[in-house]
């Protein structure tokens, strides 16, 4: 076993709770053997929201499993010295903030955790470390100081570092011992109050979860991923960074956060894409060595029982709300927000019926989406299932459908739903898969696995998606992925494929009678030519392509790329989304295909892009380079 790095600072927004993707990353790496065998501490430091009641209560709930030490906004105090307790205070009244120190459980271990409330920081020490920002990185805070989450992460950044020394964190440790990894560009605020207590003492990452401007360029634009990939690829091949093409993007405070962590030791993307997109920034970026680090899934083995009886409790929820059993279900986990697309799924589902029509069976998607992330009150969803069929029915006038919800549901799932006739779209926009959670029609037994192991398509067809962890989790249960072409788990499920067939692991498997052999792709999926499993009908992936034109449309340049608009972008969606229902069809179990084989082939695919091998061959190397 090799040295382990003493001491390793993730700062995250996700630091106390899991909201969304970097909460399922810092779940499966630092609950991860090989992590914490390699890394001898850990503290996530981060906000708290002391002024969200439900944020809090999720916080301290006991599914959370964070133990406080320290919270003046709790009154505890009991668990550390008096020395800490008085250092703590000093802080607290110094930035006027509060603070919370404890332990949160990740697995099977247990590691710190440092949050900061700042409702209502001092306001002379941020004025003090936004001079520092523009005087050292150039940043210009009064041009953003109005948005709210720039005012926060730089509010907190201090008081952190300085609670990070009251617990004399680093004490003795060489600056090649002791790492902060920001997480995205809301960690990057800690990393600078790093160099502005201690310069040169820490080793820094950037941890590149997506590319902010790249997303910012996709969503708002009509064109979206269509126009701005397209561009990129051209822009590539002639050496033009982003803002020759799209203009002056200094506007946008995440941009010119993520434009300073060139600075740091090392840069990590959680996929290909991510990082040809931070290259595409151009100057520094262009040529800066940049380490992928995929992210992982969980890679528990399954069995065909386990699938069969998670299927059968989604098809009992689904005679439950519509009054049929499904033949198939087909899942969608996801934020909704626009980079997801959700528009794409109806698309595809549309023709889907027509092709189970033909086939004589039905099907029902599951959309577990919401806008609120922390969820509503369970007996507010449980008074609109008994007024008005909540989730078949919804409504936009009493907290129902907030935010993008309303739109996807008037403008997408109810017209889908009128004209269909062998499937349905049921969109769920609550936190939670339970009875408690979502209503008495939910069967008591069903748990959030079964919208897992049960699936038999999973749908993600974003048009921004740096990885995709809810897209290929579904994979390890026998389950088809069907993925958009820009989504970034593509890259490490053709490597995992390609490690195993040279194994021999997947030589002479076959599903449903169909023995898996490599095809040539010379597709935007995975970008490099080489043989792939993506187009064999045994694989269990369908990837959607909506980059690629036809050969008399496609731009010739990256500014002709430039001028593809909602028409061209919509006309590709309409005619891939009948190829994609297609190939999802093929691939569909037969009545008397052997799911065992989809579940081995799954099984063995997850073990390859778990979070061990995840830690152990890309995230603990690209650390043990920069703390050499």
């Amino acid at each position: 076993m090799s040295i382990p790095i003493p001491l390793v600072i993730h700062a995250t927004h996700e630091a106390g709770t899991k909201v969304g993707g970097i909460g399922s990353v810092l779940e499966g790496l630092l609950g991860a053997k090989e992590y914490n065998e390699q890394v001898a501490r850990t503290i996530l430091v981060g906000p708290m929201f002391g002024w969200d009641a439900l944020q809090m209560e999720r916080l301290t709930g006991a599914d959370n499993g964070v133990q406080i030490r320290y919270s003046s906004l709790h009154g505890i105090f009991y668990g550390v010295s008096e020395a800490v307790q008085q250092a703590f205070r000093t802080v607290e009244q110094t930035y006027q903030v509060g603070i919370l120190y404890g332990v949160r459980r990740f697995g099977e271990v247990e590691h710190e955790i440092l949050l900061v409330d700042a409702s209502n920081p001092a306001m002379e020490q941020v004025s003090s470390f936004y001079f520092y920002l523009w005087e050292h990185y150039g940043i210009e805070s009064q041009r953003y100081e109005h948005d709210f989450e720039y005012g926060l992460y730089v509010s907190i950044a201090q008081p952190i570092f300085e609670g990070l020394k009251a617990l004399e964190v680093g004490a003795g440790l060489s600056p090649n011992e002791r790492v902060i990894v920001a997480h995205e560009w809301l960690g990057m605020p800690v990393v600078f109050a790093a160099q502005m207590n201690e310069p040169e003492q820490w080793r820094t990452v950037f941890y590149a979860h997506e590319m902010a401007t790249a997303r910012l360029l996709v969503e708002s634009h009509s064109g979206h991923d269509t126009r701005f990939y397209n561009v990129m690829l051209r822009a590539r091949e002639s050496h033009l960074p982003l803002e020759t093409l799209f203009g002056d993007q200094s506007a946008h405070f995440k941009h010119a956060i993520v434009r300073r962590a060139v600075h740091c030791d090392a840069i990590l993307a959680v996929g290909d894409l991510v990082r040809e997109e931070l290259r595409f920034l151009g100057g520094p970026f262009a040529n800066r060595r940049i380490d992928l680090v995929y992210n992982g899934i969980d890679a528990e083995v399954n069995t065909a029982a386990e699938r069969r009886n998670s299927k059968r409790r989604l098809q009992e929820y689904c005679s439950r709300l519509l009054g049929f059993k499904p033949d198939y279900v087909f899942t969608h986990v996801a934020r909704l927000v626009p980079s997801k697309a959700m528009w794409r799924d109806t698309r595809v589902m549309m023709h889907l019926d027509q092709l189970l029509r033909s086939a004589g069976k039905k099907a029902v998607l599951f959309v577990l989406a919401t806008s609120q992330p922390a969820g509503r009150p369970a007996e507010q969803v449980r008074r609109w299932e008994a007024r008005y069929g909540w989730p078949v029915g919804h409504r936009a006038d009493n907290g129902d459908l907030i935010g993008e919800e309303a739109p996807f549901f008037f403008s997408h799932v109810e017209p889908f739903n009128h004209s269909a006739r062998n499937s349905r779209i049921v969109l769920i926009n609550q936190y939670g898969w339970s009875r408690e959670r979502c209503g008495t029609r939910m069967p008591a037994a069903m748990e959030f696995q079964d919208i897992r192991r049960g699936s038999d398509v999973e749908f993600g067809q974003s048009m921004y998606e740096p990885f995709g962890i809810a897209q290929v989790e579904p994979v390890n249960f026998g389950a088809i992925a069907c993925v958009s072409n820009v989504c970034g788990c593509i890259g490490f499920l053709e490597q995992a494929a390609r490690e195993l067939a040279g194994q021999g692991t997947l030589a002479g498997e076959t599903v449903d009678g169909q023995p898996l052999q490599t095809e040539a792709d010379g597709g935007w999926a995975g970008g490099s030519g080489e043989s792939t499993f993506i187009n064999d009908k045994g694989f269990p992936l369908v990837v959607a392509d909506y980059i690629g034109l036809p050969e008399e449309e496609a731009p010739g340049s990256a500014q002709e790329a430039l001028a593809i608009d909602q028409e061209a972008r919509e006309s590709i969606e309409v005619r891939n989304a009948e190829a994609t229902a297609r190939q999802i069809f093929e691939r569909l179990p037969s009545p008397r295909g052997r799911i065992a084989e989809r579940i081995r082939i799954g099984n063995a695919l997850a073990a390859s892009m778990s979070w061990e091998a995840v830690a152990d061959n890309y995230f603990l190397p690209a650390l043990k380079r920069i703390c050499r």
